[in-house]
């Protein structure tokens, strides 16, 4: 009557198996480590820097407590771990003057960082501990004030490349065309030719609005401003391309679980739990690639003047990574907003790497008629990073190129040109950046907090126990042990998913406890009943557990609902709370029914003639007549 049948058994023990050893990492901690990632995205972290870090560690005679090479999809680091702070810091300043000798300009990161601490066996099994969040764990938090007049003006820079080639292809020429501030002017010859570029211009930009300026010195001003729609527009898809930035950046260098959101109308929150090098972090917000495309000047003039050692009007000097110099014209042709996406490949031909570049339609349309125009000429296509311009390459343009298919090939390896395409697909920031608000959340101030919420956790643990117990008797034991099993459950589940604990988190673990009790009070108190109405004890288990399902079924499942609208709409420790607590409900209900009937049905399921049971006392009525 209360046996299952052995797969069951074997079940509930493989959930026990696998609740502890998936919860087993969660109780290592966590080592101070320092991390090692390219500064640019020209330099290669692979073993052989993990070597290179492992000889000036022993050389400097620091100790490790292990170092290896982490491939977090295209982005890459070295990893070194330590038994102590002070080794930690150590090793960071050492490490920082080997591999980067110019402070000014760094090859490689080198930050300070929290790394778990659990074996090696345990990890090779996928076996991981949680992330913990920035209350938790510590780390940093910005605020960062996303600056919307350099998303207009960027913008506009962009609409002026595109009202030249308009005025170009309605057959207008002498017509110039220069931003103002918030402002495109368009001059030209005649009143006649401005109607007929303005009646044309309304038509192609819907987005400018444009009014007839005064007339001075033979010249006939246009001036053009961006629509108040099309201005809010700006603003909101800066703000977006930032947050996306900003998060494909920072997951590719390998910092866990980071929280990007908006706050308010032009404000970012940044925040990246175990990173306590401030000046580091700072850097891998910085660590972004904006995309230009320009015309190289090799005409006589300017080879002089580059020979000479000047730089002549509207061009700017840059190096390509030979180091040698050339003068590319100021007035960008295409910019990383046009980019779509970036691969690394090869040629076909040479089958030397390559990056290649698909544009959207408008820099499709541009790129064509601009290398139809400059065949035999050199187009430089330069990477702006951590504020820097470098020219990956600059390629002489053979023939026109149609379709938005571009194809960069120069002297790079194929790491180089993964690295390329990587950066240059985590995007470019749409409008400049700066830090109003920057908070470090110590690890100590995080081990206060763990610890605090371990013992609230334990003392309502240890509490519902001692209750339970002395209320059921051995049932109640049984009760604890299931919630015991629950507890179990809910971390291994929260470590495979890789989920982010923070206090909320905590807090829901704790509510829990407290709801996963309830089902085993209901049982208990089911069986009592069927005990008062006169069945068998075996009888009485079975009827208990079967019927009390009903009532924690519906029980369970509008409190699901509740956590799954929490998650849903909410945001931030809203979010944490509701995993952690949609998650509990699940395993609670497995627990209580599955797992204390298992312990239930090996206690008494064998003994036939079962006179009682330990359940506390059961209350009868009195049928008798006095």
């Amino acid at each position: 009557m209360n046996r299952y049948p052995l797969w069951k058994y074997l079940t509930v023990l493989a959930a026990v198996l696998i609740g502890i050893l998936y919860t087993l990492p969660n109780f290592f901690g966590e080592s101070p480590a320092v991390q090692i990632a390219g500064a640019k995205s020209t330099v290669k972290v692979d073993n052989q820097v993990l070597g290179r870090v492992q000889e000036i560690l022993q050389h400097d005679q620091i100790p490790t407590t292990g170092a290896y090479f982490e491939q977090n999809g295209p982005a890459a680091s070295v990893r070194v771990r330590f038994a102590t702070t002070d080794l930690q810091l150590k090793a960071k300043d050492v490490i920082e003057k080997a591999l980067d000798p110019d402070p000014s300009d760094p090859s490689y990161t080198v930050a300070l960082n929290l790394v778990s601490a659990s074996p090696n066996w345990l990890s090779a099994l996928g076996a991981h501990p949680m992330y913990l969040g920035l209350d938790l764990r510590g780390g940093v938090h910005f605020l960062l004030q996303v600056d919307m007049h350099g998303a207009l003006t960027g913008r506009l820079d962009s609409l002026a490349s595109d009202l030249r080639t308009n005025l170009r292809e309605a057959g207008i020429k002498g017509a110039s065309v220069d931003r103002s501030e918030l402002s495109l002017i368009a001059k030209f010859d005649s009143d006649q030719d401005r109607d007929t570029a303005l009646s044309d211009l309304r038509r192609r930009m819907p987005e400018i609005a444009f009014t007839n300026g005064e007339a001075s010195g033979g010249k006939y001003p246009l001036i053009g401003k961006l629509t108040q729609d099309a201005a809010v527009k700006i603003q909101n898809n800066a703000l977006k391309q930032n947050i996306t930035t900003l998060h494909n950046r920072i997951n590719e260098l390998g910092v866990s679980e980071p929280v990007i959101q908006q706050q308010g109308a032009d404000r970012i929150v940044v925040e990246l739990p175990g990173v306590q090098d401030v000046a580091k972090a700072k850097e891998i917000l910085g660590r972004t690639a904006t995309l230009q495309i320009r015309m190289v000047d090799d005409s006589p003039s300017a080879m002089a003047a580059l020979a000479a050692g000047t730089v002549p009007f509207g061009l700017e000097r840059y190096t390509d990574h030979d180091g040698h110099p050339l003068l590319v014209r100021r007035q960008v042709i295409l910019t990383g907003e046009n980019l779509q996406d970036a691969q690394p490949g090869r040629d076909p031909q040479t089958q030397q790497p390559s990056v290649n570049l698909t544009l959207d339609a408008k820099g499709a349309r541009i790129f064509r008629d601009v290398t139809r125009d400059n065949i035999g000429k050199r187009m430089a296509i330069i990477l702006f990073e951590n504020g820097k311009g470098e020219v990956v390459t600059a390629p002489v343009i053979r023939s026109e190129i149609p379709g938005g298919q571009v194809q960069i090939t120069g002297s790079m390896g194929p790491q180089e040109a993964a690295d390329t395409a990587l950066l240059l697909r985590a995007g470019a920031l749409a409008a400049p950046m700066h830090i109003i608000e920057e908070r470090t959340i110590g690890p100590s101030l995080g081990a206060d907090n763990i610890r605090k919420g371990f013992d609230s956790t334990l003392y309502g643990f240890l509490g519902i126990a001692i209750f339970i117990i002395l209320y059921y008797k051995l049932f109640g034991v049984f009760s604890t042990l299931g919630l015991a099993f629950n507890v179990l459950l809910l971390l291994a589940v929260l470590s495979m998913l890789q989920a982010t604990l923070t206090l909320p988190g905590i807090a829901a673990i704790a509510l829990t406890l407290g709801m996963a009790i309830d089902s085993n009070v209901l049982i208990n108190e089911r069986i009592r009943e069927e005990l008062r109405n006169g069945d068998t004890p075996q009888r009485a288990i079975q009827l208990g557990f079967e019927r009390a399902w009903d009532t924690i079924f519906d029980s369970n499942l509008t409190t699901l609902i509740v956590g799954l609208s929490l998650l849903a709409f909410g945001t931030g420790p809203i979010r944490g709370f509701a995993v952690v607590h949609c998650i509990g409900i699940l395993t609670s209900m497995f627990s209580s029914v599955v797992g204390v009937r298992a312990l239930a049905n090996l206690w008494y399921g064998r003994r036939r003639k079962l006179r009682s049971i330990s359940i506390g006392q059961v209350w009868k009525p009195n049928t008798g007549k006095n």
